[in-house]
């Protein structure tokens, strides 16, 4: 019998050329499991107008944990079109899978590494070692949207905050509104989570990101519970900064940030520099971790137009892979893994187009067995 089920979901583009280079390198470690395939993405989504079918999620609370490669997300009315002819019409509404799980299954920490390997010709420095804590499922990614503006909401929203009024000649349908929901409960478990990492590994500091001084409620909320979370740290200061001049800081002085933690969408954008620092979305890796369950991904999107050429960089996708291994607990596989992909990228001889050279993802995939 097989120690781990793991929910093995390619998606869509180049999510499966990743994979794929993936399984290469786990079957090389001799990881003991069973690979359970789960539909997901934007062929579900055109086919049957769902793309993230319910058998999907069902075969998620059979395993161990999720692997996921890469997903298609389009604007609204584009997705729409894209349905098959007999779904046209029938008021389907397109919502991104990957939220989705993140919100089923309450996977509430997104954990995004964004570490700098010597010999990457594309780290902006070479001591960069930056760990994002994103919450996951709520703020303005909660899904709780509006349009056309119902009438009868605008009225309660007016009653209670007057500022609503100035925009009472503007008709329903010419205003779109989105809701940054916080809650003392998610801004408290993400923010402890970021502590405790820090503490596990050595991090004198947490800098929470958010923007108090104009969100006040929202970002107050953060701010007031992360003041609250930081003192059972006493040992770790906690840095309090703004959304807009940590972009610039993270430029001029990335070295004197360890690990940040934010909201939902302030995470998504943190992260994304912060991997820009260490290369680019080719070596991004995430993990959506809750208490119960966790699903591992790289970063960077399908990119349909390079799909099924084996020309991208797996990197991300076998980080993503590393902290699935450090989740169960399978430590020294993890840093097996790791200290394989060190070993490449500092080598240098086997590089993806995006690093300058011409190697395959499947060529990144054997160089790094050949190291384990």
């Amino acid at each position: 019998m097989t120690k781990y089920r793991i929910a093995w979901m390619p998606g869509d583009g180049i999510g499966v050329d990743v994979m794929e280079a993936t399984r290469i390198v786990l079957d090389a470690l001799k990881f003991d499991a069973e690979y359970v395939p789960a539909d997901i993405g934007w062929e579900f989504w055109c086919r049957e107008g769902n793309p993230l079918p319910q058998r999907t999620i069902e075969i998620l609370q059979t395993c161990t944990c999720g692997l996921f490669g890469a997903i298609t997300s389009k604007p609204k009315d584009e997705a729409a079109l894209e349905l098959s002819p007999e779904l046209q019409g029938k008021g389907l509404v397109y919502s991104s899978p990957i939220v989705g799980l993140r919100q089923l299954f309450d996977l509430y920490t997104n954990l995004r590494p964004c570490k700098a390997y010597p010999g990457n010709p594309l780290n902006y420095r070479d001591d960069i070692d930056l760990v994002v804590f994103r919450e996951n499922t709520e703020g303005l990614y909660s899904g709780v949207e509006f349009h056309p503006f119902p009438d009868e909401l605008r009225t309660i929203i007016t009653k209670y905050n007057p500022r609503m009024s100035r925009f009472e000649d503007i008709a329903r349908d010419d205003m779109s509104v989105s809701l940054r929901v916080i809650t003392t409960k998610g801004a408290r478990r993400i923010i402890k989570k970021a502590f405790e990492y820090a503490q596990q590994f050595g991090y004198p500091t947490v800098t929470l990101v958010e923007k108090p001084n104009v969100l006040r409620e929202t970002s107050g909320m953060m701010t007031r519970v992360g003041r609250d979370v930081a003192k059972d740290f006493p040992d770790i200061e906690l840095w309090e900064t703004n959304i807009d001049a940590q972009m610039m800081w993270l430029l001029k002085n990335p070295d004197d940030y360890g690990v940040l933690v934010t909201s939902n969408m302030f995470g998504d954008i943190v992260s994304d520099l912060s991997a820009q620092l260490v290369g680019g979305l080719g070596f991004a890796s995430s993990g959506n971790i809750g208490d119960e369950f966790a699903v591992f991904e790289p970063t960077h999107g399908s990119a349909p137009k390079y799909a099924g050429q084996y020309k991208v960089n797996p990197t991300a996708m076998l980080l993503a892979t590393k902290l699935m291994l450090d989740w169960l607990s399978e430590s020294e596989m993890a840093e097996v893994l790791e200290s394989a992909i060190a070993k490449v990228i500092a080598e240098g001889k086997v590089r993806t187009y995006d690093m300058g050279g011409d190697s395959s993802t499947l060529d990144v995939a054997h160089a790094i067995v050949g190291k384990l």
